[in-house]
């Protein structure tokens, strides 16, 4: 069993505007809260202690902002800022009230060591934070190898073992030759899957007849229910169910759903798959009757590189997902160890 988990991607692009965009944002909030905490001293009696005393603890709002949006430069550039506008006040407000003054001058000293402690400490943690991602993607990046040289080790083995036995003129040559083949095929498919999964899904979305789709899916996997003496229970309205879709990507997803219920069944044991047109999506069920699934490894299902299976890369439900929501569907998986498993994808009628 291979399990690696895979961090949601965006495009970097867009994902950069967003964070400049909201940054620039909390440079104006910063800006114009200082200003506006300097105002309220101008604007009020300067008599009135108390009150300047609450304006100055209000100036740490900013500080702290500053030091969690930008770290140790914005902490202090925030710390510059606030400076800027309050030693005119304070020196054009000077008293001989000695205890006043010598609070005015604390803060300016506390908030200094305060905006320092705070901006390095979120440097520190971000700096933590990216060298923790850094040891996950190597990680996750050696465990996804080892899956695909795991998976690839036994077809190479056998391709090498039967070429050396013709090599030396042993064996049945007809027998070596097929083993050969089917191991390539193997190999094919694991590259394709692994392929498929990692570059950007572009789908060719068109207004089509669904029933068309499901039909040809069944009909690629019928070679193989045949081979377990399994029933596929097509139940399709004979009405057209036109949706946006694209052909072959769709087929390609429910091929992998219907081999996994084929797969996970026992012989002579029935599948249905229907498909339900509602008032603006499509509904498909794939229901078998086979061995089911633990919580666990139902939890586990689209996770990339997740098989408890001997063969196979564990990118099969992981790019029906993809592909399915590609499609702005939905996919979702029911199963109890024993009973069976029931799959249902919801599709739109029309794109947005």
């Amino acid at each position: 069993m291979t399990l690696w988990h895979i961090p949601k991607l965006e495009f970097p692009g867009r994902k950069s505007f967003r964070t400049d965009k909201r940054k620039t944002l909390y440079i104006y909030g910063i800006v114009a809260s200082a200003f506006f905490i300097t105002y309220l001293h101008y604007s009020t009696v300067e008599s009135i202690h108390a009150l300047h005393d609450i304006y100055r603890e209000l100036y740490y709002i900013p500080l702290l902002v500053g030091a969690l949006v930008f770290g140790l430069r914005g902490a202090i550039l925030t710390y510059l800022l606030i400076s800027f506008l309050y030693l005119p006040y304070m020196a054009g407000t000077w008293t001989d009230a000695i205890l006043f003054e010598t609070k005015r001058v604390l803060f300016l000293l506390f908030s200094g060591v305060f905006s320092f402690l705070a901006g390095y400490l979120v440097d520190r943690d971000s700096r933590r934070k990216k060298q923790l991602e850094k040891e996950r993607y190597l990680a996750g990046l050696g465990q996804v190898s080892s899956a695909i040289v795991h998976d690839l080790k036994n077809p190479l083995i056998t391709i090498e073992g039967f070429a050396r036995r013709l090599q030396h003129g042993k064996g049945n040559q007809t027998t070596a030759i097929q083993a050969i083949i089917d191991s390539a095929a193997v190999m094919k498919n694991i590259v394709s899957d692994v392929l498929d999964f990692a570059k950007p899904i572009k789908l060719e979305l068109k207004e089509q007849d669904a029933s068309h789709v499901i039909r040809k899916a069944c009909e690629l996997c019928m070679g193989k229910a045949e081979e377990k003496e399994i029933t596929l229970s097509v139940q399709i309205p004979d009405a057209p169910l036109n949706i946006a879709l694209d052909s072959v990507r769709l087929r390609r997803a429910l091929v992998n759903l219907v081999n996994n219920a084929i797969e996970a069944s026992a012989r002579g044991q029935e599948i249905t798959i229907s498909a339900v047109p509602q008032q603006d999506s499509l509904s498909i069920a794939i229901i078998d009757h086979g061995s089911g699934m633990d919580n666990d490894t139902r939890e586990s299902l689209f996770i990339p590189f997740f098989t408890k299976k001997s063969t196979g890369t564990g990118l099969g439900m992981p790019i029906a997902m993809k592909i399915i929501e590609g499609h702005n569907g939905e996919i979702h998986v029911e199963s109890q160890t024993g009973k069976g498993t029931q799959v249902m994808i919801r599709l739109p009628v029309k794109q947005k």
